[in-house]
C-alpha cells in the first residue's frame, strides 16, 4: 500500500472515529429516588422509570451518604432503599436495559446527617479513605450496579450581590481578593486530599470493572477543590452542575437568570455564573472534552415579587422577598418542577384567575444565550407576585446541540422526577428529556 493510501486510510479512521464521538453523546440521567415517595401526580412510579430509561445511556441514583463516625457509605433512606429493596429494584432494570450504565451516587445535597461530613472524610487519612473505598465498592457490588458517582457536599461559595452601581461591585472584588468570601482556608489540602481518594477509589473500582464519575455540585468552586489534570484520568465521567447560579436562597432580595448559557451583560453581573464559563475552566485544564457532561435542570427557580419589585419582569429584578410559596406538586419553597411552572403559563383553565392560580408572563429569550422567565406582578396589595427562571424543552434542546457542537460527553439531566413526566401539559411526557435527546441524536 502506498503512503497516499495509507494516509487516506488514518484520515477515514479519524473522521469516523470523531463521528462516532458525535454520534453516541450520553444522556446521564439523575434520579432523585426521593420522587418514589412523593405523593399524588409528583408521585414517580418504576414504569415512569421505564418510560425513561428508553432515552437515557446512563442512570445515577441518588443518593447514598457517608457516615460522619467512620466514613463508611452508607444509606441515608434505609427504609426505602433497603426495607423496601428500591436500591434492588431500580438496579434489576440492567437485565432489560443492558445498554444502559446504573450508577449509585453519594451525597448530591441529600446527605443532611452532618454538615461537614465530606471535609471530615478528606481529612481522615489513608485510614478513613480505605474505610470508605470499601464500603463503597461493597454497596456498588452487592446492588449489582455499574459504577459510583461522587457528588460530594463541599462548601460553597459564599452568595454574593451581583446587582448594584460600580462602586459596589468594586467592593466585590476587594473582598473576594482580601478573604472575605473565601469558604475554607484549607481548601488547597483538601484539593490534594481528594485527588488521593479519587485515584485509590478508582484503583479499588478497576479490580471489578466498575466506573467511576464525579458530579460537581452547583456553586462549589472547582478550581478550589478539584485538581482537574490530575483527577480526570482516574474518571469516566464528569458532570458539571451548571445550574442554580442564583438561587432565591442564596439571593433573596433579588431575581435572575439562574442557568444562562453565556455571560449576561450589564448591572455589574457576575462573569462566572453561566454554563460556558464553567465549562471552558475544565477544557482549559486539559480535561477531554468527551468525559464532560453539562448539567441541565428540569425545575426553575421562583422569587416572591414585592410591591417595589415592578411590573416590567425585566433581570435584575430587585426588591424581592425570597423564595416563592411551594407548588402543589413538589412542595418545596422557592422551587417549581417543569409541569408546575407549565400550567401556570396562560390557558383556558386560568386564564380568568385571580390571586395564587393567576397566569404569568411568559418571556422567551430568541438568542438562546441567557433563558427564559416568567412572571406575576404583585398586586396592589403586594400579594402574589411570583418571578421563575426556568428551562423548558426548547432551552433544554438549544444547550443539547451547544454540548453536541463542543463534542461534549453529552448532558446530565438533573432529574427525571421533576421532567413533566405524566404529560399535564402537552400529553407529551418527559418532554424535557425527549427534546435533549433528539438534539444529540
Amino acid at each position: 500500500m502506498t503512503g497516499s493510501l495509507w494516509l487516506s486510510l488514518v484520515l477515514s479512521l479519524a473522521i469516523f472515529a470523531q463521528f462516532q464521538v458525535n454520534a453516541a453523546s450520553n444522556l446521564v440521567c439523575f434520579y432523585d429516588s426521593e420522587g418514589f415517595q412523593r405523593q399524588g401526580l409528583a408521585q414517580f412510579s418504576m414504569t415512569d422509570m421505564e418510560l425513561a430509561l428508553q432515552f437515557c445511556t446512563h442512570l445515577i441514583y441518588g443518593y447514598a451518604g457517608v457516615n460522619a463516625d467512620n466514613f463508611e457509605m452508607q444509606s441515608i433512606n434505609k427504609r426505602l432503599d433497603l426495607e423496601q429493596r428500591h436500591l434492588a429494584q431500580v438496579s434489576s432494570l440492567k437485565e432489560r436495559y443492558p445498554h444502559i450504565k446504573f450508577l449509585l451516587s453519594v451525597g448530591g445535597d441529600a446527605d443532611l446527617n452532618d454538615g461537614n461530613q465530606y471535609i471530615k472524610l478528606l481529612e481522615s487519612g489513608q485510614q478513613g479513605h480505605k474505610r470508605f473505598i470499601e464500603s463503597a465498592r461493597d454497596i456498588v457490588r452487592r446492588y449489582n450496579f455499574d459504577g459510583l458517582d461522587l457528588a460530594l457536599q463541599l462548601p460553597r461559595n459564599k452568595p454574593r450581590k451581583v446587582h448594584g452601581d460600580v462602586g459596589s461591585a468594586w467592593k466585590s472584588f476587594k473582598k473576594f481578593f482580601t478573604g472575605d468570601f473565601i469558604v475554607d482556608t484549607e481548601s488547597e489540602t483538601h484539593k490534594g486530599q481528594l485527588t488521593s481518594l479519587i485515584k485509590d477509589l478508582k484503583a479499588a473500582l478497576n479490580q471489578n470493572d466498575l466506573l467511576l464519575s464525579l458530579t460537581v455540585l452547583p456553586n462549589v468552586n472547582s478550581s478550589w477543590y478539584y485538581d482537574a489534570p490530575s483527577i480526570a484520568p482516574s474518571l469516566d465521567i464528569i458532570n458539571l452542575g451548571t445550574f442554580d447560579f442564583l438561587t432565591p436562597q442564596r439571593n433573596p432580595e433579588e431575581a435572575d437568570f439562574s442557568a444562562p448559557m453565556y455571560e449576561t451583560v450589564g448591572q455589574n453581573r457576575l462573569g462566572h455564573y453561566n454554563v460556558n464559563f464553567q465549562l471552558e475552566h475544565w477544557l482549559l485544564q486539559r480535561v477531554p472534552a468527551n468525559k464532560l457532561h453539562i448539567g441541565i435542570a428540569t425545575y426553575g427557580k421562583s422569587w416572591k415579587l414585592s410591591k417595589d419589585s415592578g411590573d416590567s419582569g425585566m433581570p435584575v429584578v430587585t426588591a424581592t422577598q425570597g423564595p416563592a410559596p411551594a407548588g402543589p406538586q413538589s412542595k418545596k419553597e422557592g422551587s417549581l418542577n417543569w409541569a408546575e411552572i407549565c400550567q401556570l403559563m396562560p390557558n383556558p383553565s386560568n386564564i380568568n384567575a385571580r390571586g395564587p392560580g393567576a397566569p404569568v408572563k411568559r418571556v422567551i429569550d430568541p438568542t438562546k444565550r441567557y433563558g427564559s422567565y416568567a412572571f406575576r406582578a404583585a398586586d396592589e396589595n403586594g400579594d402574589h407576585g411570583l418571578w421563575i427562571s426556568y428551562e423548558d424543552p426548547d432551552s433544554a434542546a438549544s444547550k443539547a446541540k451547544y454540548a453536541k457542537d463542543r463534542n461534549l460527553g453529552g448532558v446530565a439531566l438533573f432529574d427525571l422526577t421533576q421532567d413533566d413526566f405524566r404529560g399535564q401539559c402537552t400529553n407529551d411526557r418527559f418532554p424535557m428529556l425527549r427534546a435533549i435527546k433528539y438534539r444529540l441524536l
